[in-house]
Formats: structure tokens, sequence, C-alpha cells
């Protein structure tokens, strides 16, 4: 089974391209274009639940206006209530899916100060018994369709001179986990996609983080076919992720490690791998 970062499951429409199409072209017909504001933007993928929603509630609580996107409608009405958002239904596993969110985006709102890229999904099990559409499922969705939409949104921010993006990574791309051997990849993708984008945009006034959280209490495990089970390190809550995006966008960091500790396991691998090698034979 696959599931949305956000916990809900995956399960692409039958045409992804003309359900991507209408997605964003019903969004944009539901709601009209938003007037320019001189709030700041956020646009905030997965935000129907999980670290998204959480993240989209503390941009709304600092006063952003917000640019919601998730495959779930009622979900992300949930999201948005009592605020102003901007809802942007799309599935970006569609082959058009981040083009088309990124334009419905900028119509709205005419910039996007911030990305928060939080949408993907995952896949546990042997790597034996990964069915060769999962292994596409989850690189597209968590790796090309978040490149993509940078790509896409990326011009406006240099542009302007200012910006900030967002990638939500996981320990998983640091360290690899056994038995989200693809999921690991893809993160990991992230992560060193995140470093040279960063080196790229120096001086251009827009900045990269790469939000790194160990597990969070989210449908996500459940929802995949496979509960979390291992005692350490324990599952954080989608509110303190939230904060630690919030906190990293204000402070301009480059990365950020929920909790803070998890940046060891990195170092101890890079250090002494053998030890480290040693330490997940035994402790899993």
């Amino acid at each position: 089974m696959t599931t949305t970062g956000s916990g809900s499951t995956y399960d692409p429409p039958a045409d992804p391209a003309r359900g991507a199409a209408a997605s964003a072209r019903a969004a944009v017909r539901g709601h009209g274009p938003a007037p320019r504001t001189d709030r700041r933007v956020a646009l905030v993928t997965g935000a129907s639940s999980g670290i998204g929603a959480a993240t989209a509630r503390r941009f709304a609580a600092g006063g952003w206006h917000l640019l919601l996107s998730g495959r779930d409608r009622r979900r992300l009405e949930e999201t948005a209530a009592g605020t102003s958002a901007v809802l942007l239904p799309a599935d970006l596993a569609a082959p058009e899916g981040a083009r088309l969110l990124a334009e419905a985006a900028l119509r709205a709102t005419g910039r996007i100060d911030v990305l928060v890229a939080g949408a993907g999904i995952g896949w546990a099990g042997p790597f034996l018994t990964m069915p060769h559409t999962d292994i596409d499922r989850v690189l597209f969705l968590d790796l090309n369709a978040t490149l993509h939409l940078v790509r896409e949104v990326l011009p406006a921010m240099v542009e302007s001179g200012r910006g900030r993006v967002v990638l939500v990574g996981s320990v998983a791309g640091c360290v690899g986990v056994r038995e989200e051997a693809v999921y690991s990849a893809a993160k990991a993708g992230l992560a060193a996609f995140a470093e040279a984008l960063r080196q790229e945009l120096r001086g251009t006034g827009v900045g990269v983080t790469l939000v790194v959280p160990g597990p969070v209490e989210t449908g996500f495990f459940a929802r995949r076919g496979r509960p979390y089970h291992r005692s350490r390190p324990r599952p954080t809550s989608p509110g303190r992720v939230a904060a630690a995006v919030w906190d990293a966008v204000a402070e301009a960091r480059d990365d950020t490690y929920i909790p803070a500790w998890l940046t060891l396991p990195a170092r101890v691998r890079a250090l002494t791998p053998n030890l480290y090698r040693r330490l997940l034979d035994h402790f899993g």
C-alpha cells in the first residue's frame, strides 16, 4: 500500500494529466483570482493533513496568506477553516501537475514568498517484494514532483530577489532505513538537491531549507501498511515539526532536524561507517 506523506491513501486517477488539469482549473473557477496581497504568501503542498496541515495553520497564525494544495478538497477545507486561504487541489503525480499548480498559485496572488514542499508517499517492506509501479510512485512523488514544482516557482522568486524553498525530507534520507530503501533513496536525493540548489542560488536573495524530521505522529505509517514499531526515535507531533519549519523560515536556516539529536546518526555514519552499521544490526 502507498500513502501520502500526510497520511491519506494515494490512488492515481485513470488519466492523471486530465485529472490535474481539471483540479487546477476548478480551483481557479471556484475562487477566482484572489486580490493581490501585501501579506507574505506561502504555498504549502501536502496540506490536507499531517505536517502540511500543521505547517499551514502555523503560518496562518503568523499572519501569512496561504495557498494550500493537496488531493483531498474536504480536508483542505478543514485545514483552511477560519483563514483566507486559497485552496488549490492538485495531483502532483500527474505529468503536468507541478506546472498547473504553480500557474494557479501565481495567478491567485501574483507571488510566492515561501514554498513548503511537503507532499509525498511512503512504502515499507523488503525491496525484493516491492512492485515496480510502487518504486516509480515513491520516486516520482517524493523526488521528481518536488523538483518540478521548485523549478516552476523558482524563477518568480529569483526575479523578485527574495523567497525561500522549504523541502520536507526525512532522517531516512540521511542514514538509510531498512525495508524503506526507495523512500530513503528519494529523501537522500532531496537532501542532495537542497545542498546543490542552495549553492546555485547564493546571492539571489532566495534560500533553501531542508527540514529533517524523524517519525511523526500522523497516519503515514499505519496507512502505508505497516505501523511504526521502533522504540527510538520516538514519534514527534506534526505541530512540533510545523514550529520548526516556522522558525527555520524566520531565521533563514539551511537545515533543521526534529528532534535536534537526529544529527548524531548521520555524523556517526560519516565518521565511523563500520560502527554505524554494527549499531544498525543491533538496534535495527
